[in-house]
């Protein structure tokens, strides 16, 4: 009589007894850290990372943040299908767009500097009138930002109109922005200035609001910044 431990070609194999004659090697992972967040994992099994734990946000690195190191570069860039004039340009090394926004004095600088290239360009145009100045929407500040305290000071040495708060945006997203009027300058012609132009879709916005009002526009900036 054939002996019971033997198995027949074809017959079903007892696993249990195939496992229980099987030997595993075992690791040493004391090396290993299982600790996520200060708890201890369970003994013998590694602490699994929460996928759906909410992630606390980095703090704003400011050594990455665009720089302006002020060096002269008259360019009329187009962006955004928007065609802009501007005099200087984002630099590696400068002072930060945060520090020059936060010194009052640069609002003076700002506009001293683009005034004359403004003049430069529309000439005698300027003193026939019908000419205004205006800027794009606030959108962190409900108080006079950079762009708009700059653009008050261009309208003041040109002898030109500013007008405040042509446009509102209800919302702080920059791609594919939408304008709403509010106030719809009478000059037929207006400067449409900002301080700093990275995509272009900020000065494509106001184009598309005050074009159709069948206005002619211009569009000036101190910082093209996009290298």
């Amino acid at each position: 009589m054939a002996d019971s431990h033997s198995r027949v070609e074809g017959a079903a194999v007892d696993m249990g007894e195939v496992l229980r004659d099987m030997t595993f090697p075992v690791s040493d992972l004391s090396s290993l850290d299982f600790h996520s967040g200060g708890d201890a994992a369970p003994q013998g099994r590694a602490q699994q990372k929460d996928l759906f734990a909410v992630q606390k946000r980095k703090s704003w690195d400011k050594s990455t943040e665009a720089r302006c190191d002020f060096s002269y570069k008259l360019r009329l860039t187009r962006r955004s299908n928007v065609n802009f004039v501007s005099i200087w340009q984002k630099s590696v090394y400068g002072r930060t767009l945060t520090d020059i926004k936060a010194d009052p004095d640069m609002v003076r600088f700002f506009a001293d500097s683009i005034v004359p290239v403004i003049r430069e360009m529309l000439g005698y145009n300027l003193s026939q009138g019908g000419w205004c100045i205006c800027t794009s929407p606030k959108r962190r500040h409900k108080v006079k930002n950079f762009a708009t305290l700059i653009s008050e000071e261009i309208g003041r040495q040109l002898d030109i109109p500013f007008y405040e708060d042509v446009a509102f945006c209800h919302t702080k997203q920059r791609v594919n922005a939408v304008f709403e009027l509010n106030i719809l300058p009478k000059e037929p012609n207006i400067i449409v200035f900002d301080d700093f132009v990275t995509t272009g879709q900020t000065l494509l916005a106001m184009k598309k609001l005050l074009q159709g009002y069948n206005k002619n526009l211009i569009f000036f900036s101190n910082v093209n910044n996009k290298l």
